[in-house]
């Protein structure tokens, strides 16, 4: 499984991915889903996968190729020269279907799923911050002022704490805590869910990464803020009214 979650605020933009996949309790493997793209000071993209993990690698191939045959013919269109955030989306719909109508029917046939879908962040200079959904069919959504957040995967577990924190003018700093936080809910509840984690963060008009880290499982700052967030929880809760009274 996978859990994915991306926010756009008025300060930018923050992403975070787990790497844990599997198929079967006994068959668990790690493979990274976030991936990052840029030219500094002109555009800063995110792209994190979920889903069939040969149809995501397939796409991310097909993103990568024409990068590398832009350096030899100029012409080629690319997710680093096209012209805005939104053909950025189309060409990586255009690349999942493509991937889709080539091996999803004899994926299907084998009695695997071949569903997946693709989160696309980032800016370029004379353009605002993006955030797109892309489903399977290659269709895709964009997050706007009343849904600033998109997640991907296993979601239902650290949905809360976003419908309760994310707004646009919530900060770049606590839109990180709070997809961390997130991430953490998820963590605890689901075990197809698991370190250590991708986090990216690009602030608005910045045109690069203000964050690209891993963390790992005994990463000091996440095990602070799962413990605080656990102890907030749990002081809270005292705190509320004796309905038995």
């Amino acid at each position: 499984m996978t859990y994915c979650v991306a926010v756009r605020v008025d300060q930018g933009l923050v992403m975070l991915s787990d790497t844990r996949t599997n198929a079967g309790m006994d068959n668990i493997a790690r493979f990274r889903k976030s991936f990052t793209y840029s030219v500094p000071g002109e555009r800063a993209i995110t792209m994190m996968c979920s889903g069939n993990l040969s149809i995501t690698q397939g796409v991310k191939a097909m993103v990568g190729r024409a990068i590398k045959d832009s350096k030899l013919d100029p012409e080629v269109e690319t997710i680093l020269n096209c012209p805005t955030m939104h053909r950025v989306a189309q060409m990586v719909g255009e690349a999942m279907c493509a991937m889709q109508g080539r091996y999803r029917s004899t994926i299907e046939m084998q009695g695997a799923a071949a569903d997946a879908s693709i989160l696309i962040a980032g800016q370029r200079k004379g353009g605002k911050p993006r955030l797109y959904l892309i489903y399977s069919a290659g269709n895709f959504i964009e997050a706007t002022e009343d849904t600033p957040f998109f997640q991907i995967g296993e979601h239902k577990y650290g949905k809360p704490i976003l419908d309760r924190i994310i707004k646009r003018d919530t900060t770049l700093e606590d839109a990180t805590k709070a997809v961390l936080v997130s991430m953490d809910s998820t963590l605890r509840s689901n075990l197809s869910v698991g370190m250590p984690l991708d986090l990216t963060v690009i602030e608005r008009d910045m045109f690069d990464f203000r964050v690209r880290t891993r963390i790992e499982a005994d990463n000091e700052e996440f095990q602070l803020l799962s413990h605080g967030w656990s102890a907030a929880l749990r002081k809270g809760f005292e705190d509320l009214p004796n309905v038995l009274a």
